[in-house]
């Protein structure tokens, strides 16, 4: 399931395909659609750029970056799109969907985590396979799953996940919910939680880091508006807010 908001109204979720965001009606209106993992930072960034532009809205839509880029392929309506990793802006750019050339704003790592208190003593990746272990991750086509796998062979570790979930958001929410043992998530989204996790940082983390770009669409409506979007989130704002969340440098 995938979730649309625009940032001065409420949540909106809607299934696969089937859209639930207003049609922007103002010059500088634009519809974004972002990686689950961005909600906080692209939110704040989307209030910046309504009191920079008065009588403007940001409509976001996020989730994983392999669904929206499903869902741009069936023609939903957008303005920007920014992915977890590359992989899904190379399969928007082939399909024709993106004007001009992605830049890469941000990377992001994934870490382990348990419930508070780490109840299952978990300390290292290879814990993960421990016979009985509720592992959530995300599914492979998503990125933080196609990072997870690329650890799990840097690792020599195969996992066997109870769950596979299509954002890392849903992985977050199984593990804050106590419905698993531990989870593979970014370190954003783990910071993000503060106390409802415990995070048990590990070195392999660093054989799998995602880049994450950023492109205006060819069928924008908006483009001028959409552009100026994807400046601040380049920008220096931008960088501040992505660094105060954890993100990389690009």
């Amino acid at each position: 399931m995938r979730a649309v908001i625009a940032v001065t109204t409420v949540l909106c979720a809607a299934t696969l395909g089937v859209g639930c965001s207003p049609s922007p009606s103002g010059a500088g209106d634009i519809v974004v659609f972002a990686a689950a993992s961005l909600r906080s930072t692209f939110t704040a960034l989307g209030s910046r750029y309504e009191t920079d532009n008065p009588g403007t809205t940001v409509t976001f839509n996020f989730a994983g970056s392999s669904d929206l880029v499903a869902q741009l392929i069936q023609g939903a309506p957008a303005d920007v799109f920014a992915s977890a990793d590359a992989t899904s802006m190379t399969e928007a750019v082939e399909a024709g969907l993106v004007s001009g050339g992605p830049a890469a704003f941000a990377t992001n790592t994934l870490t382990i985590v348990t419930p508070p208190e780490n109840p299952s003593g978990i300390t290292v990746f290879a814990d993960l396979a421990w016979p009985g272990t509720q592992l959530v991750m995300c599914a492979p086509q998503v990125p933080c799953g196609a990072a997870a796998a690329r650890l799990e062979k840097a690792a020599e570790v195969t996992l066997s996940p109870v769950s596979e979930e299509s954002a890392v958001t849903d992985v977050l929410g199984k593990i804050t919910s106590g419905q698993a043992d531990a989870g593979l998530v970014y370190v954003t989204d783990a910071a993000a939680a503060g106390d409802k996790v415990t995070t048990v940082p590990f070195p392999e983390s660093s054989r799998a880091v995602n880049h994450y770009p950023i492109a205006l669409l060819a069928e924008s409506a908006r483009p001028e508006a959409a552009q100026d979007f994807i400046d601040l989130v380049n920008g220096p704002q931008g960088r501040e807010v992505l660094a105060a969340a954890g993100f990389g440098e690009p």
